[in-house]
C-alpha cells in the first residue's frame, strides 16, 4: 500500500513539474516574439519608476494597473532591471494560474491525467497570447484565482479560501477596473444567494477579517507614498468610467460580436449547461447542493468575461475558458455515474482542436499584438538597442523596416544621455527611463493621444489632470 501511494505522488509530482516549467516556457518564449509598443511596454518604465521613488496617483497619471507596476518594481528589485525578468513576470502568473487550475481540477476527484491535459491546453491560451505584462490578464486572471478560491471554500468549507479570496480580487481590482468588478459583483450576487439559502454564516468573518486588513495595508501605502486619495478617487474611479460611458454607447451588438467570435466558448460550456439547467428544473432542491453554485459561479463568470470582451478594444483573449469549461463539462459527466468515455474523448478532441488553433493564430502569429501581418524573419536582436533587451526579437507592426525604427530609438536614446537638464519624455515606447537609468519626469505612465491614457481638453476631468501635471 505504501508503495503505491509513493508511485501515485511521484506521478503526480512529475505532472506538476512538467506543468510548471511548460507553462513558464511557452510564455517566456513568445514574450519575446515581436512587440507591439504601446502595449508590450506598459508596465516596463512604470515599474522601474517605482524603484526611483516615483509612484502611481502622485507621480504620473494612471488608469489602470497600479498593482501590476508595483509586482514589477519586485522582479526588478530582486531580479534585475532588463527585459527577460518583465517577460518572467507575466510567465510566473501563467504558472501560477496554470497550477491553480490543475489543482482545483484535482480537487474535484478528476483523474491527474485529465487535469493535467487541460491545464496544459488552458496555459497555451492564457498568457502566452500577451506575453508580456497586461492589465486585462492580470485582472481575469486575478479574478479566476477569485473564482477558485470561492468554488473550494463552498465546497471544503476551510477558512483559508475565504481569507484568500479578498486578496485575489484586491490584485485584480488593482490590475484593472474591469472585468474584476463584474467578477466581484457575480461573487456578492453568488455569495449572498448561497448564504440565505443554506444558512451558512461562518465565511462571513474570515472574509471581512481579510478584507479589513487590504484596506488598512492601502491606506497605509497611501500614506507613506505621499499618495492623496482624491488624486486615487479621481485617476482610478472617476476618469475612468468617462472613457466606460464611450464605450458603453459605442458598443456593437450584433451576431457576429456576440455569437460567432465566441462561439467556441458557447460549444464548451453547451454540456456543462445542459446538465446543471436539466437538474434545476427536475431535481428536487437541487439549488441548495453545492453543484449548483459551482454552475452558477463558473457561467457568470464566463459571461462577465464576455461581456468585458464586447466593452473593450483589445483583440480576443479569453479563449483560455474553453479548457476550463470543457474540464467542468466533465466533471459532470463523471458525476452522473454513467459512462460517457466517447463523449469524453470527443470534448477532448474538440478541446485539442480549438486550442491548436487559437496558438496558431495568436501565440504563433501574434494577433493580439497586432503582428499577425509581419514577416518575423525580418526581426532584429533587441539587444542591438541595450542589452537589456536581450533574447527580444525586435519587430513591431507599424515599421516596415526594422533597422530604421531602432536606429531611430538609438537617436532618441543618446540625445537623452547627452542632455544633463531636468527632462520629460512623452511616448508610448516606456523604456527610455530603464535605458538610460534616471527619472525622465513623464506624467503619465504612457502616452496615447485619443485621451484613453489621460484627460483631454473636452473631458471634465482636464482641469484635474492640468493640477496634476502643474505640481
Amino acid at each position: 500500500m505504501k508503495k503505491n501511494f509513493s508511485f501515485i505522488n511521484i506521478k503526480e509530482s512529475v505532472l506538476i513539474f512538467t506543468i510548471l516549467i511548460f507553462s513558464l516556457l511557452i510564455n517566456q518564449y513568445y514574450g519575446n516574439k515581436g512587440i507591439f509598443p504601446i502595449d508590450s511596454f506598459g508596465h516596463f518604465d512604470s515599474g522601474f519608476r517605482i524603484l526611483l521613488g516615483e509612484y502611481p496617483f502622485k507621480d504620473y497619471w494612471i488608469i489602470s494597473g497600479p498593482a501590476i507596476d508595483y509586482l514589477q518594481s519586485l522582479f526588478f528589485y530582486f531580479f534585475g532591471v532588463n527585459w527577460q525578468i518583465y517577460v518572467l513576470h507575466a510567465s510566473i502568473i501563467n504558472a501560477l494560474i496554470t497550477l491553480a487550475t490543475f489543482f482545483v481540477l484535482k480537487n474535484f476527484q478528476l483523474n491527474i491525467y485529465y487535469c493535467f491535459i487541460y491545464s496544459i491546453l488552458f496555459s497555451i491560451l492564457a498568457y502566452p497570447v500577451s506575453g508580456t505584462p497586461f492589465v486585462d490578464h492580470h485582472s481575469s486572471f486575478f479574478s479566476l484565482l477569485g473564482i477558485y478560491s470561492l468554488i473550494l471554500g463552498i465546497k471544503n468549507e476551510n477558512k483559508f479560501y475565504w481569507i484568500a479570496l479578498p486578496f485575489f480580487l484586491f490584485i485584480a481590482f488593482f490590475s484593472k477596473q474591469v472585468p474584476s468588478s463584474y467578477v466581484i459583483i457575480l461573487i456578492i450576487f453568488t455569495l449572498t444567494f448561497y448564504t440565505f439559502v443554506n444558512k451558512k454564516f461562518y465565511w462571513i468573518k474570515y472574509f471581512v477579517y481579510s478584507s479589513v486588513f487590504l484596506i488598512i495595508f492601502l491606506l497605509i501605502l497611501f500614506y507613506f507614498q505621499g499618495i492623496n486619495f482624491s488624486s486615487f478617487l479621481n485617476q482610478y474611479i472617476l476618469y475612468p468610467q468617462t472613457l466606460g460611458d464611450d464605450r458603453y454607447k459605442n458598443l456593437n451588438l450584433d451576431f457576429k460580436n456576440i455569437i460567432l467570435d465566441f462561439k467556441f466558448i458557447y460549444i464548451a460550456m453547451t454540456i456543462y449547461t445542459y446538465i446543471n439547467i436539466k437538474k434545476i428544473f427536475f431535481k428536487k432542491n437541487y439549488i441548495k447542493e453545492k453543484n449548483f453554485y459551482y454552475f452558477l459561479i463558473i457561467f457568470l463568470f464566463t459571461l462577465s468575461m464576455i461581456f468585458h470582451q464586447l466593452l473593450t478594444r483589445n483583440q480576443i483573449f479569453i479563449f483560455f475558458l474553453i479548457p476550463i469549461l470543457f474540464a467542468f463539462s466533465h466533471i459532470s459527466l463523471i458525476q452522473l455515474k454513467k459512462k460517457y468515455n466517447v463523449l469524453v474523448f470527443l470534448m477532448i478532441f474538440i478541446c485539442i482542436f480549438i486550442t491548436t488553433k487559437y496558438h496558431l493564430r495568436f501565440n504563433q502569429e501574434r494577433k493580439f499584438h497586432e503582428l499577425n501581418n509581419v514577416n518575423f524573419e525580418l526581426s532584429l536582436k533587441g539587444s542591438l538597442i541595450d542589452k537589456k533587451f536581450k533574447g527580444l526579437s525586435w519587430i513591431t507592426p507599424d515599421y516596415k523596416n526594422t533597422k530604421e525604427e531602432i536606429n531611430t530609438i538609438l537617436d532618441i536614446k543618446s540625445y537623452i544621455e547627452n542632455d544633463n537638464n531636468n527632462k520629460m519624455v512623452l511616448t508610448n515606447y516606456s523604456f527610455f527611463s530603464i535605458l538610460v537609468n534616471e527619472k525622465l519626469y513623464s506624467p503619465i505612465r504612457w502616452f496615447i493621444a485619443n485621451g484613453v491614457s489621460h484627460p483631454l481638453a473636452d473631458n471634465k476631468y482636464f482641469d484635474d489632470f492640468s493640477r496634476f501635471i502643474s505640481w
